[in-house]
Parts: structure tokens; sequence; C-alpha cells
């Protein structure tokens, strides 16, 4: 093969556009799937908040009327993860206070629900922002909270 029969075959390599969509894909689906993967990822934490919220708030209804019962703790810890059942239940903390005493069993909880106080409920569950192997959000935790009057 001949010097110019080189160059024009360079020439044909250089101004081809035979490939490029391949290149231009191989370049953008990781990034494409990233942003794929990152939503359905974030979609998942906004829904275990959903469920974390919804669970505190009956957990609250439950605590706040409570009083008179031998087992106000351990019914609201039932409530919650009860009504949280695609959330790791070992991983939901749970806090009950009244009137800003922390109660943490039920002889404390008994004693401490009197008409007129207010029952608060709060619980944190740990959440993870992971796509690809890179945690966006490394010490992300979900936490709600609600409060009731003692009926």
């Amino acid at each position: 093969m001949t010097l110019s029969a080189y160059i024009r075959q360079l020439t044909d390599l250089i101004t081809s556009r035979r490939g490029t969509v391949m290149i231009e894909f191989a370049i953008l689906a990781p990034v494409m799937l990233l942003l794929v993967l990152g939503t359905f990822q974030f979609g998942l934490v906004i829904s275990n908040y959903v469920l974390l919220t919804n669970a505190v708030g009956a957990g609250a209804r439950n605590f706040a009327l409570s009083r008179g019962s031998t087992t106000p703790y351990s019914a609201t810890v039932s409530v919650i993860t009860g009504s949280s059942p695609s959330l790791t239940a070992s991983s939901i903390t749970i806090t009950t206070s009244v009137n800003g005493t922390a109660c943490t069993s039920d002889s404390t909880c008994t004693t401490a629900l009197t008409a007129g106080a207010s029952a608060t409920v709060a619980a944190t569950y740990p959440c993870s922002l992971s796509v690809y192997g890179y945690n966006f959000a490394p010490s992300c935790t979900l936490s709600a909270q609600m409060t009731g009057l003692v009926n």
C-alpha cells in the first residue's frame, strides 16, 4: 500500500462519523443510570420517612390515650413497630416522655401519665442514600416526633 493510500485511510477514519452514537452512549449511560438509581433510592428514603412519621403519630395517639393502662410504654412500642411493617423494628429507636420527663418502662409511664399532661413520642431510623457503593449522606437519620395531651 502506498503512502497516499495510508493518508486517505487516515483521513477517512478521522472524518467518519461511524460509532459516535456508541461512544456518546458509553459516556452518558453511567450518568443516566446514576440519576435513575439515585431517584429510586431517594424515593425509598422518603417512603421510609412517611412510614416512620405515620407510625409515630399512631404511637403518640396510643400513648396519650393510655392513662389507666398497665402497659403504656410496651403498647406504644408495639403500635409503632406494627404500624411500620417495612421498617426493621430493631433499628427504630423510640423515646417517650411525659411533660418533658423521659419514661422508659411501663411502671414509670403509668405513674407519669396524668390527665392534661403532654405525652411525647419520638423515633429515629437510619437511612441509606448509597448509589453505586457511594454513600451520599453517611450520617443520614430519619426522625419524627409527635405530642398529644393525655386524656
